[in-house]
């Protein structure tokens, strides 16, 4: 039987046109030849906050290159330098085959390219000779990016070639992003320049944009200016004017980049570089006319209708789990609730995999602050997965390898797994796992469903935390910080149950009241440090003389408490003996110039109703005043 071929496809933004597209490709000859595809996606970039990008391309960090035969690169889609240099080392440290798109930096990768800079050249060309436009302004995308850097290359020499200035006021430098074109053109009005006869836009999404914000500002296209793009996606042929832009064949790029993978993986040999041509078409936006829209009109009414109602759908799901996924207090209700939602989405298994380290409360710190690098980078060493959905039933998994990056190895070839960040802001939480499902690649909210479930966790965690907080809280109440039992209040709260079970019960009630004797000498002559010292081992001598139905508590400054419930006439005098037994055995232990000693009262009574329990406090007082006055000093120095 022949190996099934695993390849890693790393890229971001994968409900952008051009990365669906070219995942399309990829996909198809994927499926083709039986070979299992793991998507490792990323967001970074699309909300403009750094902590919140480090957490989306913490997802890299989990390839593991061991379980893979190949890997397919769009780092071009990747904005963020630094996370790009960290993926290209681990992947040349791998030593797998590696095919990279419309990227000729890397020589030792198969590289499947689209002429970028000879259709731009065709575009400017166009705008200059064909309708006269001199005052031209160009939105690019960046630099290090390669197909940016070859599109603006190529603007720039035929503004030179037609002795055009290229003023870099009316440059602007953006990241492809739709966002982009709206900046772009905000910054051009403002700069107060003559308005310009064209903008060139080095891809669609920031042409289409452009256009927009033209039409904000009173601007017509292409009557008023020219508006130019490249890609030629699908919103662009259906605008109206449809965009004048470069028609690049992406679909086959990405069926290309995997077919020459396989093939490398098999034995074949290949070029290091295979291009494909890309051609300009001309159309309303820059007053050629010929609306391509007008072609397909009748596909493009069905193609809206069919976004329009996915999206109505995906708002439903949203929404409605938006609100449930709010009531819960708990992980397990948690999972239930994304459970019963994704059920809702066509997808053979969806898997919600979660840090170990996760929920994890770390006491004894101010905000449970966690390490930095359990925090951000990286996952831990193994995970757990609470919710693995297939045909509706949930098997999770408690403990897996993060190695092995699914819970559950997948049957057989041509799976099509998509894995996505689970954070918050830089927090890493986990990660999800979409396999074949079109949601993560063709809805447009897949993103926002993802945000909200991530949010859902990360409010269990701080839950989570702040009930700790609150347990932490009651503890430091009822606790003596210093002697680690009850203080006063813990041991009025837990006595009155002791004392309504004996008064209800007919049982009889032990109460012990112990006074440390000398802790002034010791504070005058040690130090305060030596009288807590004296404190903390007294207490833990008065705790070992509590059995089963007992508790103890420091009462105050240097007096001590014994409480017992279902108590015999015989147990006062053995609670004594054994404290004084304790209070010899420790004295031998430490070895202090000086002893720790303490004055013991103890009674035991039934509980009647005019009784309370002040009352036999007060007794249990009283005859360890009378035994402290019998004594001959309250203070006991270690003599040799």
């Amino acid at each position: 039987m022949r190996k099934i071929i695993e390849i890693a496809v790393i890229v971001a933004g994968i409900d952008e046109e051009y990365q669906n597209s070219l995942l399309d490709g990829i996909t198809k000859c994927a499926k083709m030849n039986h070979a299992n595809i793991s998507c490792f996606c990323a967001f970074g970039g699309v909300l403009s906050s750094s902590r919140y990008d480090r957490g989306e391309y913490n997802i890299y960090s989990l390839v593991n290159y061991e379980k893979f035969d190949g890997v397919i690169l769009m780092t071009n889609t990747i904005s963020d330098p630094v996370e790009k240099g960290k993926i290209l080392k681990k992947v040349r440290d791998s030593g797998l085959p590696v095919t990279v798109l419309d990227c000729d930096e890397y020589p030792e990768f198969y590289n499947v390219s689209i002429d970028n800079y000879q259709a731009m050249k065709d575009i400017v060309e166009h705008v200059i000779k064909v309708h006269g436009a001199k005052l031209i302004n160009y939105i690019s995308g960046p630099l290090a990016n390669p197909e940016a850097s070859d599109r603006y290359r190529a603007f720039l020499e035929v503004m030179s070639e037609n002795a055009l200035v290229t003023d870099m006021d009316r440059v602007y430098f953006g990241e492809f992003r739709p966002s982009d074109g709206k900046k772009a053109v905000e910054t051009f009005i403002r700069s107060g320049k003559p308005r310009p006869e064209a903008i060139i836009c080095a891809n669609d999404a920031m042409a289409l944009a452009a256009i927009e914000e033209l039409n904000n500002y009173g601007y017509v296209v292409p009557d008023d200016m020219i508006v130019t793009g490249f890609d030629n996606t699908y919103n662009a042929r259906h605008h109206l004017p449809a965009l004048t832009t470069v028609s690049r064949p992406l679909d086959e790029a990405g069926f290309m980049a995997c077919e020459i993978l396989i093939d490398v993986i098999s034995g074949k040999e290949y070029d290091k570089t295979t291009t494909l041509e890309s051609s300009p078409v001309f159309t309303g936006s820059c007053g050629c006319g010929g609306s391509s829209c007008t072609n397909d009109m009748a596909e493009y009414m069905v193609s809206i209708y069919k976004t329009l109602n996915s999206c109505k759908s995906d708002i439903s799901i949203i929404n409605r789990m938006t609100t449930e996924l709010a009531e819960n207090e708990t992980s397990d209700s948690n999972m239930r609730t994304i459970a019963q939602f994704i059920n809702e989405i066509k997808c053979d298994r969806f898997a919600v995999c979660l840090c170990t380290n996760w929920d994890t409360v770390i006491k004894g710190t101010s905000g449970s602050h966690v390490p930095e690098d359990i925090q951000i980078r990286g996952y831990t060493e193994h995970m757990t997965a609470p919710l693995v959905l297939e045909s509706g039933i949930n098997s999770s998994v408690k403990l897996f390898s993060t190695a092995d990056m699914h819970p559950r190895p997948l049957k057989g070839g041509g799976n099509i797994s998509y894995f996505l960040p689970l954070h918050f802001r830089e927090r890493c939480l986990g990660y999800y796992i979409f396999t074949n499902s079109l949601f993560p690649s063709k809805s447009l909210l897949c993103h926002t469903l993802i945000l909200n479930i991530s949010n859902s966790v990360e409010n269990i965690r701080k839950l989570l935390h702040l009930n700790s907080m609150i347990d932490e809280l009651d503890r430091l109440y009822v606790i003596d910080p210093l002697c680690n039992i009850y203080n006063r209040n813990g041991f009025i709260r837990t006595a009155d149950a002791l004392f309504r079970h004996c008064q209800e019960k007919g049982s009889k009630l032990l109460i012990a009241f112990i006074d440390m004797d000398g802790l002034k000498m010791i504070n005058d002559n040690y130090g305060h440090k030596e009288g807590d010292f004296a404190l903390q081992r007294l207490a833990g001598v008065i705790k070992d003389c509590c059995g089963s139905g007992r508790i103890c508590a420091r009462f105050g400054g240097d007096e001590f408490i014994i409480l017992g419930s279902d108590a015999s006439d015989e147990d006062a005098p053995a609670v004594e003996t054994a404290f004084y037994a304790q209070l010899e055995n420790i004295n031998s232990i430490i070895k202090k110039p000086y002893s720790i000693a303490a004055s013991i009262g103890t009674i035991v009574t039934e509980v009647e109703d005019d009784k309370t329990l002040f009352n036999l406090i007060t007794q249990a007082d009283t005859i360890m005043y009378e035994k402290k006055k019998r004594k001959k000093t309250s203070r006991y120095l270690r003599r040799d």
